[in-house]
C-alpha cells in the first residue's frame, strides 16, 4: 500500500541531497569570489590597477562557473558575490573615468546590481578622503558629485524594498555617507578659501611695505 510512497520519498531524498551538495559548493565558492573582489578593491585604493583588474577578472570567471550549480533554485546564494563584483567594478569605473558596465555585461541580477552600486558609495567615500589627503581637491569634488548622482539615480527604487531585501537600509546608509563627505568637502573648501584670502592679504602687505615712503 505504501510502496509508491517509499519510492517517492527515496526520489525526494536523492533530489534534496543533490541540492544540498550544490548549496555547499556555492557557499564555499562564492566566499572565494567575495575574497577576490575585496582584494581587488584594496588594490584599487593602493593604485595597483593591473593587479586589481586581474583579481576582478578572476572573480568574474569563478562566479560564472557557479551559475551552473545555482540553476534556478539556488540563485539567492549568488547574490552577495554578485554585489561584491558590482562594487569592485563601480570603484574601478570611477578611477578609470569609464562607464560602469550594465548588469547584462557583468551577468548579474538586477537586485544585485542595484545593491552593489549602493555598496560602492562607501568605497567612493574612502576614495574621496584619500584624494583630499593627497591635495587632489578637484578630483575629490568630481568623485563626490558621482556619489550624489549615483544616489539620486537609485533613491527612487526605494519603493521596491519589499522586492530587493535590504535595499532601504543600504539607501539610508548611503545617504549618511554622502552627508559625511559633503561636510568634509565643505570644510575643505572653506579652509582653501581662507588660506587664499590670507595669501592675498600677505601679498598686498608685502607690496605695500616695499613701496618707498
Amino acid at each position: 500500500m505504501l510502496n509508491e510512497v517509499k519510492i517517492s520519498i527515496s526520489e525526494i531524498i536523492f533530489d534534496l541531497k543533490s541540492i544540498e551538495t550544490r548549496r555547499e559548493k556555492l557557499i564555499r565558492g562564492t566566499r572565494d569570489v567575495v575574497m577576490l573582489c575585496s582584494k581587488s578593491i584594496q588594490a584599487l585604493h593602493s593604485n595597483e590597477l593591473p593587479d586589481a583588474k586581474l583579481k576582478i577578472s578572476e572573480a568574474r570567471k569563478m562566479l560564472d562557473k557557479f551559475r551552473d550549480e545555482a540553476k534556478q533554485d539556488l540563485q539567492r546564494y549568488l547574490a552577495v558575490a554578485e554585489q561584491e563584483l558590482v562594487e569592485a567594478y563601480g570603484l574601478m569605473s570611477i578611477l578609470e573615468h569609464s562607464e560602469m558596465p550594465r548588469p547584462t555585461e557583468l551577468n548579474v541580477s538586477g537586485p544585485s546590481y542595484i545593491t552593489g552600486l549602493l555598496d560602492s558609495i562607501g568605497e567612493i567615500k574612502r576614495l574621496v578622503y584619500d584624494m583630499l589627503r593627497e591635495g587632489k581637491s578637484a578630483e575629490a569634488v568630481r568623485s563626490f558629485s558621482l556619489m550624489q548622482e549615483l544616489y539620486s539615480l537609485i533613491y527612487p527604487l526605494s519603493v521596491y524594498d519589499n522586492l530587493i531585501p535590504g535595499l532601504r537600509r543600504k539607501i539610508d546608509v548611503s545617504r549618511i555617507l554622502i552627508e559625511d563627505v559633503r561636510s568634509v568637502i565643505t570644510e575643505e573648501a572653506r579652509r582653501d578659501t581662507m588660506i587664499k584670502s590670507i595669501d592675498d592679504l600677505q601679498s598686498k602687505l608685502a607690496s605695500f611695505s616695499s613701496k618707498p615712503l
